[in-house]
């Protein structure tokens, strides 16, 4: 089995709307961990929605990023030199995070972001590409969709254990996220 040194880690958070008030603490804390890695971190930019505290983490930290954006995205300032597919297909953006990622990354957000990975994964999934999902769980953000797993994949989807799971922490969601993607590829 090969490892990943720099795994693509396609990354779903928002910081707009109601929820968690420390979700913009989460995304630096995960954009941190995960650069000094290595590793690459990919957001889906729709809607006006993008992690901009996870993005500007990972970049001061040395790591890098891509974002793959609909047509009416316009970057902050703060956020020049990043690599940005403009794709104005939602469908077709999804499909292409789907060929970027090694693995999908659920933090606390908005359902927006909730939409983004799930319409990701079953676009990668379509395709052939297997690509694990781990959750950050904190304050119970994804506690419905654990049970939902629990209840609903386990009967339906044998070994779904292997392919989404849940964490606590930035520092359990890695180790986890690292394992899966290496047993996938």
């Amino acid at each position: 089995m090969a490892t990943i040194a720099h795994p693509m880690l396609a990354v779903f958070a928002s910081d707009k709307g109601p929820g968690d008030p420390e979700r913009a603490s989460l995304m630096g804390q995960a954009g941190t961990y995960f650069a000094r890695r290595g590793a690459k971190i990919l957001c889906l930019a729709e809607n006006g929605i993008l992690p901009v505290p996870l993005i500007t983490a990972a970049r001061a930290a040395g790591g890098a990023v891509t974002i793959v954006a609909d047509a009416g995205m316009v970057l902050p300032r703060a956020l020049t030199g990043i690599p940005v597919e403009v794709i104005a297909d939602r469908d077709q953006r999804w499909e292409r995070v789907g060929e970027l990622a090694d693995a999908f990354i659920g933090l606390p957000g908005s359902l927006d972001s909730a939409t983004g990975l799930f319409g990701a994964w079953t676009s990668a999934k379509a395709a052939g590409h297997s690509c694990p999902v781990v959750f950050l769980n904190k304050h119970r953000a994804f506690e419905v969709l654990r049970g939902y797993a629990a209840d609903v994949l386990s009967p339906g989807l044998r070994g779904y254990e292997r392919i989404v799971q849940f964490s606590e922490t930035v520092e359990d969601l890695w180790s986890r996220v690292n394992r899966l993607i290496n047993e996938v590829h």
